[in-house]
This record gives structure tokens, C-alpha cells and sequence, in this order.
């Protein structure tokens, strides 16, 4: 054999993919690691000469979907075939799921031969903001909404069900949740998180952009503004104009693949993508 050794990583050991994906410039928040944890035991590791040499994880939710992320090999090692190798125990993990993914956009090609195929851009925006001067009416604190509100939200905008990584993103040291309930129904919620560079606001759902951008001025107002990224769909046309009245500037992009169907999903309630890494 190649002398690689797959094995599934202990919760601790989540931060080496955190720390390999902030040098290939993905920008991951300082509590990703212990949120990634309680989602599932997806989180692989390659081992080489007895030091890491490859990670990925593939994150089951529930019995029909999964999201594949975190594929990266160390820069030295790469060309020898353990891209492949932990790519085969990635997919496996998954079973019969149908997998999501946000690849690189010129590597689209590779994921076809797994078959996955292209759903949508998915836009990275980022610049400096300036806060409100005032934190808007009627936005409340996202803990004050019921876990069970959040899901049946988080369902149209999700292709399954994710209670305990919810539960931990919500809760995570750090972040920071806001929302707008109207009626007695949610409509519209968001988390902000410090990363290595700057905050991500993530997700950012709404029914329409008015509800994001008052959700949106809440969380900047709630941390002081300053330098902030924003992931959006490229099909949702509201949210891309939102991130650019920002005077924010696309960064790069990804694509959105998947190797087969998922359930219907309300991409215009999508101003801002959960994470790249976990869907």
C-alpha cells in the first residue's frame, strides 16, 4: 500500500482541518471545531510516517443527505494518490445519502467523475462595514426563539434535518444570533461569528431581503461592525444586491454540487450560506 492510514478523527483532533482550511484561505470561525464536532462522526484523518497527511469529512444528516468537506492534503504530499484514497472513505461514510458539496470552482470536473453535478455558485462578499447607529425595533435575541421554530425554518432552507449542530451553532461561545418573529412566525433569523480574519455572518435567512437587512443591521450594530464576509447563492438575486449595497466585494466562489436530488429548497431565503465546510 501507500503507507496512508485512514481513520475517523477524535473531536480534538477537528481543529487540524480548521487550521489546514485557514491556510488554504477559507476563513473558518474560532468555534467551527467544537460545532463541526456535534454534528456527526464524519471527520477523517490520514496519517503518513505517523503525522497528519490528509483530511475530509462527510456529515451525515439524517438518512438521505450528506455534505462533503474539508478535503484537503498536505501541500508536500500531494500527487501521491491519498486525495483519492480519503475521498473513497468520504463517500463511503455516506452510504447511500445523496452528498452536497462546495468545491472549488475549477476542480468541477473531478467531482463529476464521483457523480456530482453543478447546482449553483455559491459567492463569497466581504469588506468593512460601518454600524447602525442604533440597533433596529423588533428584532429580538435568536435565543429567545424555540429550537423547534428554528428547525421548521431552517427545513426550507436545508435539505435535512440538523438539531444538534443548530443547537451547538446557536449556543457556540462567540456567536452571536438575531431574529424578527412576526404573527407568532418566525420570519427570519441570523448568527455572526468572529473568524480568523474578520466575522462571517452565517446563516442569514429571511423571507425577504427587508427582514435580512434588518437582521443584518441588528448583528452589525450588536458587534460594532468592522470587517465582515457574507456567503450568498448567486441564484438569489436580492441577496447578491444586498451584499454589494453593502459595499462589499466578491472574493471568490464556490461550486454547489450534489450527486443526486434533494428536497425543494427556498433559495431566496438564502442571504447568507450556514458554512461552506458543513452545508
Amino acid at each position: 500500500m501507500d503507507g496512508l492510514r485512514i481513520r475517523p478523527m477524535r473531536p480534538d483532533e477537528i481543529a487540524i482541518a480548521v487550521n489546514w482550511a485557514a491556510a488554504e484561505g477559507w476563513n473558518p470561525g474560532l468555534a467551527d471545531d467544537v460545532c463541526f464536532a456535534a454534528a456527526d462522526q464524519g471527520f477523517f484523518i490520514g496519517e503518513f510516517e505517523g503525522a497528519p497527511a490528509a483530511t475530509v469529512s462527510c456529515i451525515n444528516y439524517g438518512a438521505g443527505f450528506a455534505f462533503l468537506g474539508f478535503y484537503i492534503v498536505r501541500e508536500d504530499l500531494r500527487g501521491r494518490g491519498f486525495g483519492l484514497r480519503i475521498w473513497n472513505a468520504a463517500i463511503a461514510h455516506a452510504g447511500s445519502r445523496v452528498i452536497g458539496l462546495d468545491g472549488v470552482v475549477a476542480q468541477q470536473q473531478n467531482y463529476r467523475k464521483s457523480g456530482f453535478e453543478l447546482a449553483y455558485a455559491n459567492v463569497r462578499y466581504g469588506g468593512t462595514v460601518t454600524p447602525p447607529d442604533a440597533p433596529p425595533a423588533g428584532v429580538i435575541a435568536l435565543t429567545e426563539v424555540p429550537l423547534a421554530a428554528i428547525e421548521v425554518y431552517d427545513a426550507t432552507v436545508f435539505p435535512a434535518p440538523r438539531s444538534a449542530f443548530l443547537r451547538a451553532w446557536i449556543g457556540s461561545s462567540g456567536h452571536l444570533g438575531r431574529a424578527i418573529v412576526r404573527d407568532g412566525r418566525l420570519a427570519g433569523w441570523g448568527v455572526i461569528r468572529p473568524c480568523r480574519k474578520g466575522r462571517k455572518i452565517g446563516p442569514l435567512v429571511a423571507d425577504d431581503r427587508a427582514t435580512a437587512e434588518l437582521i443584518l443591521s441588528a448583528l452589525l450594530a450588536d458587534v460594532g461592525g468592522g470587517e465582515i464576509f457574507l456567503d450568498v447563492p448567486g441564484v438569489n438575486r436580492d441577496g447578491i444586491a444586498l451584499a454589494q449595497d453593502l459595499g462589499l466585494a466578491r472574493v471568490f466562489e464556490t461550486a454547489r454540487m450534489y450527486t443526486g436530488a434533494i428536497p425543494p429548497l427556498r433559495l431566496e431565503r438564502i442571504f447568507g450560506v450556514t458554512t461552506f465546510e458543513l452545508g
